[in-house]
């Protein structure tokens, strides 16, 4: 079982912004009946979304349920507000919040508990990138939570999303195949061969097809582009297309 056996999956990211405009309209291009396409918003805008029936995930959770923790939000609220996925360990929460591996596995433990799906980030930055680390580093990523959680993961309640910091915000992206390379490194290391991995560096409606049609990625983490609507639609008619066409996905040019 192999890549067409895999849904597609398709995240937009809104990070610290309001909702686009129209977003929330019947026929926008952030619902989808054929592929897997989750909206993270803000957390004061989920319940916008899941009001107008958009499926919509957290960007990030604590993994206590209560507690002093201000500006936070925990998995439990997350799952009671209707969110069906949340992002662990973001590059801009590992950088901006400082949150370590070990805070990270037990964000993905207490989403897998709550019944959401976690959306684990995993990357390498510039510098790890030229000092030829980036197995290492993403090993590492990936190591503590594995050791601890590896028995209960499994493709139906875990997801990770490879995002090259480097190439986050910057124009610049590894090729397709040097990203598919990167991925297949990433399935070696999982327990279920069927957990999706997800490209998160820069996807647009530009480069989105040669993405999705390498073997080893089903779907992207779109962050810039998936504040702009005709952008954002270009990706996800890509990713039917793959989807439609059973990975007969052909690119223009």
């Amino acid at each position: 079982m192999g890549k067409n056996n895999r849904q597609t999956f398709i995240g937009a990211n809104w990070k610290m912004n309001t909702i686009p405009e129209g977003a929330l309209r019947s026929g926008s291009p952030y619902r989808s009946d054929i592929i897997d396409l989750v909206v993270l918003p803000m957390s004061i805008d989920l319940s916008a979304c899941r009001e107008t029936g958009i499926r919509c995930g957290g960007q990030a959770g604590r993994s206590e349920k209560t507690g002093a923790f201000t500006g936070d939000i925990s998995m439990e609220i997350l799952q009671k507000i209707g969110a069906s996925h949340v992002l662990c360990g973001h590059s801009e929460r590992r950088q901006h919040h400082h949150e370590t591996d070990e805070q990270i596995a037990m964000q993905v433990e207490a989403a897998v508990a709550e019944g959401l799906t976690p959306i684990l980030c995993i990357g390498e930055t510039a510098d790890q990138r030229e000092m030829d680390e980036t197995e290492e580093v993403l090993e590492a990523q990936l190591s503590l939570l594995l050791k601890s959680q590896s028995s209960t993961l499994n493709a139906h309640n875990f997801i990770v999303a490879y995002e090259p910091v480097w190439a986050i915000g910057t124009g610049k992206t590894p090729t397709p195949s040097e990203a598919q390379t990167t991925h297949a490194f990433i399935r070696s290391l999982l327990p279920d061969p069927m957990i999706r991995i997800l490209y998160g560096g820069s996807m647009n409606g530009q480069n989105a097809a040669e993405f999705l049609m390498q073997p080893d990625i089903d779907g992207g983490l779109v962050g810039g582009a998936s504040l702009k609507p005709e952008e954002f639609l270009k990706i996800v008619e890509a990713a039917k297309k793959w989807k439609v066409e059973g990975g007969k996905l052909k690119v223009k040019g």
